[in-house]
């Protein structure tokens, strides 16, 4: 009897948002009967749908609305005394946050493969953070939310990561941008996977407000690789750096007081020596002998140490390195 009164008054309508991520909410009317004049308020950051007797009848903004059914108040129950007094016009109100869903992270589970310019095939990580909106409150409702009394952003998270890893796959394919360059075109990429990812968004009704990749990476196994390669291409430097120094070296001792080789306080046999260094950091064969300059060798072993020590090489690599260059002495 009480729930009967209670809806022969005029209804007024509103939603206050009190949970998180809540996206959408279907107003809780009883017996989904909304008598005419009822009182519809909707807030600066909302908007509400009226569904009236099972198809779409109106979408309000912010402000006070009147709504007009078939449900007249007390009239309308007592003409349906056959159906135990329910009418059969029936209505809802959802209301639907147009607030900004920001601090959304998304990343891939598994690696992805991409074709790199320059490494060939690469299977690459990425994640990051974007946010989004509803912009289109009736697209919204007819492709997602529906008739459910609450729609959380967790209900279509998965969707929507599915839009992004999908489209990022396709856009880091297509930019030709070689993987070491990657970091220093993430702000392009990101403005670009955002103009294409709003399209997808749009069929579902939301908008795409920020997108940001925050990092990109190579599984373990990879980058080990890269990192090994890069020490390599130091090691091939090394020749030209210990060339250099022999060079520097002997200027020196030549500014030296006494002059020549005699400023280094060197014997004949030691001149000798650094004759051979010398010869041997231009390219040309030292007379009478074919074997490496001792200060040369203990400088690449030194410079290969520095690598150990900061984990590049590993302690095999380093052994093996040094065995190889003492056999040169």
């Amino acid at each position: 009897m009480f729930g009967f009164l209670k809806k022969q008054f005029i209804d007024v309508i509103e939603w206050v948002e009190s949970e998180k991520d809540l996206l959408s909410f279907r107003y809780p009317m009883e017996d989904r009967e909304i008598q005419t004049g009822a009182q519809l308020t909707v807030r600066e950051s909302q908007a509400a749908l009226f569904v009236n007797e099972g198809q779409v009848a109106d979408l309000f903004k912010a402000g006070l609305h009147t709504l007009e059914t078939k449900n007249l108040p007390v009239l309308t129950n007592l003409k349906n005394w056959d159906k135990l007094f329910e009418s059969p016009f029936k209505s809802d109100v959802y209301f639907f946050s147009l607030r900004e869903q920001i601090g959304r992270k998304w990343g891939t589970s598994n690696p992805i493969t991409v074709s790199d310019p320059q490494l060939g095939a690469l299977r690459i990580r990425a994640f990051g953070t974007y946010a989004f909106k509803i912009k289109d409150p009736v697209l919204f409702y007819k492709k997602l939310s529906g008739t459910s009394d609450r729609y959380h952003v967790a209900d279509c998270e998965g969707q929507i990561l599915g839009i992004l890893v999908s489209n990022l796959t396709a856009v880091v394919a297509a930019s030709k941008v070689p993987f070491l360059q990657m970091a220093a075109s993430q702000v392009n990429l990101s403005e670009e996977l955002k103009m294409g990812l709003n399209q997808k968004f749009a069929d579902y009704g939301l908008e795409l407000t920020q997108f940001f990749i925050e990092n990109l990476s190579l599984p373990e196994n990879v980058q080990e690789f890269l990192d090994k390669g890069s020490s390599m291409s130091l090691l091939g430097d090394m020749k030209r750096y210990t060339q250099f120094q022999t060079a520097e070296a002997i200027t020196k001792a030549a500014q030296n007081e006494g002059g020549g080789l005699a400023g280094l306080g060197a014997n004949i046999g030691v001149g000798a020596a650094i004759g051979q260094a010398m010869a041997q950091s231009f390219n040309q064969p030292a007379a009478g002998s074919v074997v490496a300059d001792r200060d040369e060798v203990f400088a690449s072993i030194e410079k290969l140490h520095q690598l150990f020590e900061k984990g590049i090489l590993s302690a095999a690599e380093f052994e093996a390195k040094k065995t190889e260059m003492l056999k040169k002495i």
